[in-house]
């Protein structure tokens, strides 16, 4: 099947939108701090700019601090680098004992301010974006970051091990990767830090607010994967994705694994508004703050990935973000709302998960 045989429906998702005042002057900034990065040459700066991470994470934190939301869009665009130049391409991506040794090495600049490596041209930028965390944000804010930090490197490690065996994970194990190779986890755990509002861990850790924050990654995850179908078919990739894995596992056509993948997203959208709408009459003010921030996320990600060149380019030049008007599907794929068969997310229908 070609490229543009392939129909991929209008998204569902019926969560508000929005977007920081100061996106642009945050993205001019953004893009004099890439340029000078050292990250890489200029077709791969050119690449990074082109994520447009400012537009990105405008949209999950509309209403934070200017300064601070600088900071975390930094972090998306070097993730994005860093994604592209070491984990999805070149000889690390096919090599998990080399990945793991430079993942044990990045990770270290996120928890130690003394750490150094004049090997690696991305950590260093890294240790500046960090820095500049530190010079504002709490102690829990700044753990919590760095442990979802870790989270995603061992999925990219865990991603990268099934590449190098030739392994397709199936449904269960691909969700259970995906939730933490998307690099939801440091995404999510940024909203504290660029709004500067800090949940208490009462709230943060309870299971049900655990699970909310799961669901946010997988529903833009899977977007992610739909955003990106008509590139990695361009190019003839066919490494995990929903889409392969769903093909690989049961025997599915293209067209076929995008419609059953639309269904699984739409019941994970589904329980998540029904949960949410559960939680939010009893959360505290930080909490509920955090939950518009998982909603803005979802909603956030789905447009900036409907617009950006880093899914909308088949291979050419990047340029700016698209303005088409978009189209949205006003009622998802299925009703069903029964639980997921899958023991990695089963979890997210216990009965008695809103009252943990």
């Amino acid at each position: 099947m070609s490229v543009t045989e392939v129909e991929l429906p209008p998204i569902f998702c019926p969560l508000e939108p929005g977007i920081h005042s100061r996106v642009r002057d945050i993205e001019a900034r953004a893009e004099k701090w890439v340029r000078s990065s050292g990250m890489g040459g200029d077709e791969e700066l050119a690449w990074i700019v082109a994520s447009h991470s400012a537009d990105f994470f405008a949209r999950f934190a509309p209403t934070a601090d200017a300064d601070r939301l600088l900071v975390a869009a930094l972090w998306v665009y070097w993730g994005f680098g860093f994604d592209d130049a070491r984990c999805d391409n070149g000889p690390l991506s096919a090599d998990p004992g080399a990945f793991a040794a430079l993942a044990g090495r990045v990770q270290r600049a996120v928890e130690a301010p003394s750490a150094a490596s004049a090997s690696e041209p991305y950590i260093p930028a890294l240790k500046d974006i960090v820095g500049r965390f530190r010079a504002f944000g709490g102690p829990a804010q700044l753990r919590r970051f760095a442990v979802a930090h870790r989270a995603w490197l061992s999925g990219v490690t865990w991603q990268i091990g099934n590449a190098s065996r030739g392994h397709m994970p199936d449904l269960d194990e691909f969700l259970a990767m995906r939730l933490l190779s998307s690099g939801g986890e440091p995404t999510f755990a940024m909203l504290e830090l660029a709004t500067g509002v800090e949940v208490p861990g009462r709230e943060m850790h309870r299971p049900v607010v655990r699970a909310l924050t799961e669901m946010a990654i997988a529903i833009a995850a899977l977007d992610n994967d739909r955003h990106s179908l008509r590139k990695e078919l361009s190019r003839g990739h066919t490494d995990q994705n929903v889409y392969t894995v769903l093909m690989r596992h049961q025997d599915l056509s293209v067209q076929e694994a995008v419609d059953a993948a639309t269904r699984l997203r739409d019941r994970v959208m589904l329980r998540f508004l029904d949960v949410q709408e559960r939680v939010l009459p009893q959360a505290g003010e930080e909490l509920r703050h955090y939950l518009s921030g998982l909603r803005y996320g979802v909603r956030g990600n789905a447009e900036w990935g409907l617009r950006v060149p880093r899914y909308l380019s088949l291979g050419h030049v990047p340029g700016g973000l698209d303005d088409t008007p978009l189209e949205w599907a006003q009622r998802p794929a299925t009703d069903d709302r029964s639980p997921l068969r899958l023991p990695a997310v089963a979890w997210w229908w216990d009965e008695d998960l809103l009252s943990r």
